[in-house]
């Protein structure tokens, strides 16, 4: 029998039969929803409900999940119902629908103390298991390390040279635009602020340490990790999706020595070039807008300047920048090897990637200004 598709209902004794006829097929489909939602309704009215197929003509993958979907609803505890009189044809479609395990209805639970607690529990096991994995590949990129310098023909120079030109070079112009427009800003606000007090000449002052000690580095850095950290992240990862990184495993390649390290060695040298050319022109705009803006000459600039700062503050900065460039580094290679087999893990651990990274620069910079502050720098 061909034609539109009905499903009738037939009592047999103390069972019902839901006798299927005619063409169960995508081309009917918002006819065998109503059908097949009007029959679920039966669930639970007779203690043995089966469903006849013999007279279905045509059958597609969507005819067979709504019959395979009405057999689930009209299942009831020990009881199951029955799939009758299904052809050759279709019985291996039916038995491949029949594989899909049925999404579970996840029930909304109401906020309570213990699921509050379990949630506090679950974020500390994350941030646990992060930094356990952070500590490993350190460790992993301080052996291969060590195995470079026992064996320094084992150094891949070409890669790390091509990793500095992207991660250094070709980062300077960002770097030196956005340091330049932070020291006018903070000069055009020192001006403002200080001029009340008839104190123009101290912006020079705050400009100086804030930038060589403080702001300087760690806009750097934050501007890296978004910038090469994300970059490192998305690099690895599309390599583990493509399974390079296994294959390297396959020929005997270690991927820390390989992949990560020049990788590490690039930023750690990029990092303090970049932060001294940023403190550079940090101050270069700051001294520009307080000539312009504020009126102090420049050569009262300089003069001001060498008395305000000392090698200490530069020797500050410059000494967060390679251990802020190592965190990074290490963060992005981990969220990199992390990523799984599709491109909505990319994308979420190049995320997290780049906000790990940040978050790990300010921590850093917090603890390196406790450290300077107890010994007198």
């Amino acid at each position: 029998m061909s034609g539109d598709p009905t499903l009738e209902r037939v009592a047999r004794g103390n069972a019902l039969a839901l006798c299927a006829t005619g063409a169960w097929t995508a081309h009917f489909a918002p006819l065998l929803e109503r059908m097949v939602a009007d029959a679920e309704k039966l669930a639970g009215t007779r203690a043995n409900i089966f469903i006849d197929v013999s007279q279905v003509s045509k059958l597609d993958t969507f005819g067979a999940w709504l019959i395979e979907r009405l057999r689930r609803s009209l299942t009831q505890g020990s009881v199951e119902a029955q799939i009758a009189g299904l052809s050759v044809n279709y019985s291996s479609l039916v038995d491949e629908v029949r594989r899909v395990k049925a999404t579970p209805v996840v029930e909304t639970n109401p906020v309570t103390i213990t699921g509050m607690l379990d949630q506090v529990g679950r974020s500390m096991v994350n941030i646990g298991g992060t930094l356990v994995s952070l500590i490993d590949m350190l460790g992993a990129v301080l052996a291969a390390t060590g195995r470079v310098l026992v064996h320094p023909r084992s150094f891949r120079l070409t890669s790390t040279v091509h990793h500095l030109e992207q991660v250094c070079w070709r980062a300077v112009p960002i770097i030196v635009l956005i340091t330049f427009l932070i020291g006018c800003i903070i000069s055009q606000q020192g001006i403002f602020h200080f001029r009340k007090f008839g104190a123009d000449i101290f912006v020079v002052d705050m400009l100086g340490v804030l930038v060589l000690r403080e702001i300087g580095v760690l806009l750097v850095a934050i501007m890296v990790a978004g910038r090469s950290g994300s970059a490192y992240t998305a690099e690895l990862g599309s390599m583990k999706m493509r399974e390079e990184i296994d294959a390297l495993r396959t020929m005997g390649f270690d991927p820390i020595e390989v992949l990560i390290l020049p990788r590490m060695l690039a930023l750690v040298i990029a990092l303090p070039v970049l932060a001294f050319l940023g403190a550079m022109a940090a101050l270069y705009g700051g001294g520009l807008v307080a000539w312009l803006y504020g009126g102090v000459d420049p050569d009262a600039f300089l003069l001001r300047l060498r008395d305000a700062i000392s090698i200490h503050h530069f020797t500050v900065g410059l000494v967060k920048a390679p251990v802020m460039a190592a965190v990074i580094g290490i963060v992005a290679c981990v969220e990199g090897l992390a990523v799984q087999g599709s491109a909505e893990s990319l994308g979420q651990h190049t995320t997290a990637s780049v906000v790990k990274g940040i978050f790990f620069v300010i921590v850093m910079d917090g603890v390196f200004a406790i450290f300077f502050a107890s010994v007198g720098m």
